[in-house]
């Protein structure tokens, strides 16, 4: 007697089974896909407003202490409207700088032997500075900021190379960044930046 096979069909309830499992499985995948997708837009928008309008920094080095400190993680905006004692960020050759905006075009600065700072005669307050300092300076003071330039300096004075030094100078406009506002790291000293 020859051998035959026998073939058993499914049951209604595996059918069942294998439909909804089908099911979950496209739903699952048109999931997965759609939320790939959004978080590729969303770290794309992220980049694209990091790059044009609130780039990140890190500080390096020790010219902006006591304020910052080296390894903080800052957020920047970008604008060209500054005040005295705003911190900006600026391309000095092929480095990101930071430091504080003193004086704009055609303002008189003054440094005195001290270092107590005066723009066109009036003396600044600056609350931020752990100690006053000349620091390396190779211009003669009073100075004049010239046209479509920014005096900038740092807030360790002793330290810091800035504007007081031909080494950096006045900054362009062309070179600003943008002004930095918020620190982000480390956690414990998250939030905006004055």
């Amino acid at each position: 007697m020859p051998h035959t096979k026998e073939t058993s069909l499914p049951t209604a309830e595996q059918l069942d089974m294998e439909r909804r499992r089908l099911r979950y499985k496209r739903r699952y995948n048109r999931t997965l896909r759609s939320t790939v997708a959004i978080l590729i837009v969303v770290a794309a928008l992220a980049v694209l407003a990091a790059t044009l309008w609130m780039p990140v920094l890190r500080v390096y080095g020790s010219s902006m202490a006591p304020t910052l400190h080296n390894g903080e993680i800052l957020v920047s905006v970008k604008t060209k409207d500054f005040s005295s004692g705003d911190i900006i960020a600026f391309y000095h050759g092929n480095k990101l700088l930071i430091k504080r905006y003193i004086a704009g075009p055609s303002d008189y600065v003054n440094i005195d032997e001290d270092g107590a700072v005066s723009v066109n005669g009036t003396l600044l307050d600056e609350p931020y500075l752990a100690e006053k300092a000349y620091g390396e300076a190779d211009i003669e003071f009073p100075y004049q900021v010239p046209d479509q330039r920014y005096f900038v300096m740092g807030d360790n004075r002793s330290v810091s190379i800035d504007s007081r030094s031909s080494i950096v100078g006045c900054i362009a406009e062309d070179q600003i960044v943008g002004k930095v506002v918020f620190r982000v790291w480390p956690l414990s000293a998250f939030g905006p930046l004055r």
